[in-house]
């Protein structure tokens, strides 16, 4: 996988900045204070570093921004990145600031002076994860990125604070890898494989095949992938953490590629299908996360991977499918094909595990991005409490997310004429009525939130930490909602 770029932590040794190679980086609080490693870069540079503080053009800067100075006189550096950041940023800022600097690292290194900055360790995460590049496909490969070495007041304090936020990275950095994925490489054994792998790091990890999902009555998910030479299978991964109490359950969407089925989406666009398992990426790395930290907390993670293609034996719009629950649904579209495969994933996970509560993601519907954008994920509920802690643990960590309605209104727009159910509501509220149909897959004894990342999962722009592509959103989120409302 893609591995973050290395970052350590020191002491301020103000005889270092001269001769420090590749890029130089200052932090700069109130009113343009100058702290003692900051006067220091001001002297070599002959005064330099004042005046850009001094500028008209420094003055309208907001928290998180900042200027460079290529080729500074006085300095080895190629680089003088100057980041605007008060004693009192937030979490958000600190990490823009950080992601700023991300985009200026380079093979020869990067000196970081963050003085007393409080929150260099998210500054730290920030860097890193604007850092990411994906070249797995490209025969040229980047340079790769120097170590990044922060020199701060308390350097202890920071690396300690910083070490889950990096180890965040690497799960958020997998997530990404997985999305970026073209579908001939990342097959659904492939994608099994990898969270196999994932045992090395303390997981115990399960693979069910098609045999095994057929036994267990997942008739819905299969129907999903039979016309694909891929065969279809869950993967279940389980951190055991905690004491005895009943685990937290995360659920993802694994369509590696999506035509639609005999439902066939249109040409333009359909090469990004490939993210279409962005629910089960961001279980993926998550669970990497919470084993790579160590987290004192029982969490497991499922996700259902399949292929929704095209052949002579695809699932027809018309046909009806038996879910592992023994409701019957009848299948008006193919391309609302993520469902019926959480459906059957998130009935088992109730079966087998009996979770304190359960978060399914899915890149489920393009109502969502029609309804929010990209700057926030749809989430939806059948409890108040849980979903309170959700959105609080997104907040905490500035993941866009905001919740829709539900109601027995929406359900009604699934009634089917031969069937239990139809597997769509129509046009009107389409994010909502994916949200009831899952609904109907959820014991009322189960806390439940659903989140469609459609919107969030893949962008055509740079935000301030990631770079265009895979965002890997949610994998933070997740990991707060861990540690804030489980560990012990």
């Amino acid at each position: 996988m893609t591995e973050p770029v290395s970052i350590s932590f020191h002491a301020t040794d103000i005889e270092a900045i001269a001769s420090a190679e590749g890029t130089v980086a200052v932090i700069i609080g109130e009113a343009g204070k100058l702290d003692t490693a900051a006067r220091r870069v001001n002297r070599l540079t002959k005064g330099a570093l004042a005046r850009l503080v001094e500028s008209e053009g420094w003055s309208g800067k907001k928290p998180g921004e900042g200027a460079v100075i290529d080729w500074p006189v006085g300095l080895a550096a190629e680089k003088l990145v100057v980041l605007h950041l008060p004693r009192a940023a937030t979490l958000s800022e600190a990490r823009k600031a950080g992601g700023l600097l991300g985009k200026s690292l380079g093979k020869a290194g990067t000196l970081l002076l963050a003085g007393g900055t409080r929150r260099v360790a998210d500054v730290a995460l920030g860097a890193a994860l604007m850092a990411y590049d994906f070249d797995a496909q490209r025969t040229k490969k980047a340079d790769a990125k120097g170590e990044v070495k922060v020199m701060a007041a308390k350097p202890e304090e920071a690396e300690a604070a910083a070490r889950p936020l990096l180890a965040a990275a690497q799960g958020v950095f997998f997530t990404r890898d997985l999305v970026n994925e073209p579908a001939n490489v990342l097959t659904t054994e492939e994608f099994a494989r990898r969270l196999k792998e994932m045992e090395s790091l303390g997981l115990k990890v399960e693979v069910l095949e098609e045999a095994d999902l057929g036994k267990l009555g997942m008739n819905a998910l299969l129907a999903v992938g039979m016309a694909s030479v891929m065969p279809s299978k869950v993967v279940v991964m389980e951190w055991n953490g905690g004491g005895d109490e009943p685990p937290l359950a995360f659920v993802g969407k694994g369509v590696v590629f999506d035509t639609g089925g005999i439902s066939l989406k249109p040409a333009a666009g359909m090469e990004d299908m490939t993210m279409d398992m962005g629910g089960a990426g961001v279980v993926s790395g998550v669970m990497r996360t919470l084993a790579l930290r160590k987290a004192r907390a029982n969490v497991v993670g499922l996700v259902g991977l399949v292929e929704n293609t095209v052949a002579g034996n695809a699932q027809r719009p018309g046909d009806v499918v038996k879910s592992m629950k023994g409701d019957t649904i009848e299948v008006i579209n193919t391309d609302a094909e993520g469902r019926l495969v959480l459906c059957d994933v998130l009935w088992y996970t109730q079966e087998r595990f009996k979770p304190s509560g359960i978060v399914d993601l899915a890149t489920l519907t393009g109502a969502m991005i029609i309804a929010l954008g990209h700057e926030n994920a749809g989430v939806f509920s059948n409890d108040d409490a849980f979903c309170g802690k959700l959105l609080k643990a997104a907040e905490s960590e500035g993941e866009g997310a905001w919740r829709l309605p539900m109601g027995q209104v929406y359900d009604d727009q699934l009634k089917s004429r031969i069937a239990d159910m139809k597997n769509v509501g129509g046009r009107p509220a389409g994010s909502i009525t994916a949200a009831q149909f899952l609904r109907r897959f959820v014991k009322d004894e189960t806390p439940w939130c659903h989140i469609d990342i459609a919107g969030v999962a893949l962008r055509t722009s740079d935000s301030a930490t990631a770079p265009k592509g895979a965002t890997g959103w949610g994998v933070l989120a997740l990991d707060r909602l861990v540690k804030d409302g489980y560990e012990s």
